[in-house]
């Protein structure tokens, strides 16, 4: 009988390392399953419905009590469990350290914050030791603490060819407001301060959700329409390059047709190894689709991490 990994589909979950500064150094929560017996971060299963970073941020309030935005992407480890392989995706999770964290009494029996070296004796599981190695690399550059600038495609609009009025009134259709709801509960794993978009209605439709829900303003720029944008292409460049100069996280929502434009001048920004992750064909994003860059802090012009993500989408 073969023992190689069975063909489904692997298991996916996701976490987090929370992390607080602590006497001029950092502490890291680390957390232990009476089920296992082991050391570990928060993590779990990916639920049905839900994106991977709104799983980190789903497990993280179940088992510890804290709720989290998510900062840079740290390694993801894969590993088999009775033959199937499971990847697990972690993030950093910066905390306020009067923040309370509590185990939630079930999965999760006792907690400590402790610092990286304590942690990495603690860790049962040898590949949990990855996530780790690149939160104090990042740490080390002085760029775990980032903000993120996220480019989001409109969701899905009624067809052009359905639609007889104004190209600026075309609504989202059926499939485009779910969508719109799922961008809402993705944006959410980050909470952007700032949402910026095209006045448009079907890209005000995409980002109205989640403005109201956390009560951030909606600031309309006529230039990401793609009438505007097919007559001053460098207004768009200008816009994305002031961006870096926020220390907010911001949301762009623009239309298919501005997109080169947006990918073109956030790729200045980016080291050669990150801007070829930037997609580069038509149609670059799905509806609704997101990329998501952590920019540090600290070096205002160094893009960390640039991650593609699609809202869950039933």
């Amino acid at each position: 009988m073969s023992h190689s990994q069975d063909a489904r589909p692997p298991i996916v979950a996701a976490g987090a390392i929370c992390w607080r500064e602590r006497d001029g150094g950092i502490e890291v929560l680390i957390i232990h399953r009476p089920k296992y017996d082991d050391w570990s971060w928060p993590k779990g299963k990916q639920d049905r419905g839900e994106s991977v970073p709104e799983t980190a941020v789903r497990e993280l309030q179940e088992e510890v009590g804290l709720r989290v935005t998510l900062g840079p992407p740290l390694a993801t480890t894969t590993y088999s469990i009775s033959r199937r392989r499971k990847d697990v995706y972690y993030w950093a999770a910066h905390v306020d350290p009067l923040a309370e964290a509590e185990p939630d009494g079930g999965e999760v029996d006792r907690l400590e914050w402790v610092k990286p070296s304590r942690a990495r004796a603690l860790l049962t599981n040898p590949t949990d030791a990855a996530p780790l190695d690149r939160l104090l690399e990042l740490r080390e550059a002085k760029d775990l603490r980032t903000r993120q600038i996220i480019v989001v495609r409109h969701a899905k609009a009624k067809p052009r060819s359905s639609w007889s009025r104004a190209e600026g009134e075309r609504p989202l259709a059926a499939t485009g407001k779910r969508q719109a709801v799922a961008v809402g509960r993705l944006l959410a794993c980050w909470r952007p301060a700032r949402v910026i978009s095209s006045p448009w209605i079907r890209c005000m439709q995409t980002v109205a959700g989640y403005a109201q829900k956390y009560s951030v303003p909606v600031k309309e720029k006529n230039r990401l329409t793609e009438a505007a944008h097919g007559r001053k292409p460098e207004k768009v460049a200008r816009l994305v390059h002031s961006l870096f100069d926020s220390s907010h996280s911001v949301v762009l929502c623009t239309h298919r047709p501005v997109l080169p434009t947006v990918l073109e001048a956030l790729g200045r920004h980016c080291p050669k190894q990150l801007r070829a992750q930037l997609p580069s064909k038509d149609p670059y994003l799905s509806p609704g689709e997101m990329i998501v860059l952590n920019v540090s802090l600290k070096h205002r012009d160094r893009v960390i991490s640039i991650e593609q993500v699609k809202p869950f989408d039933d």
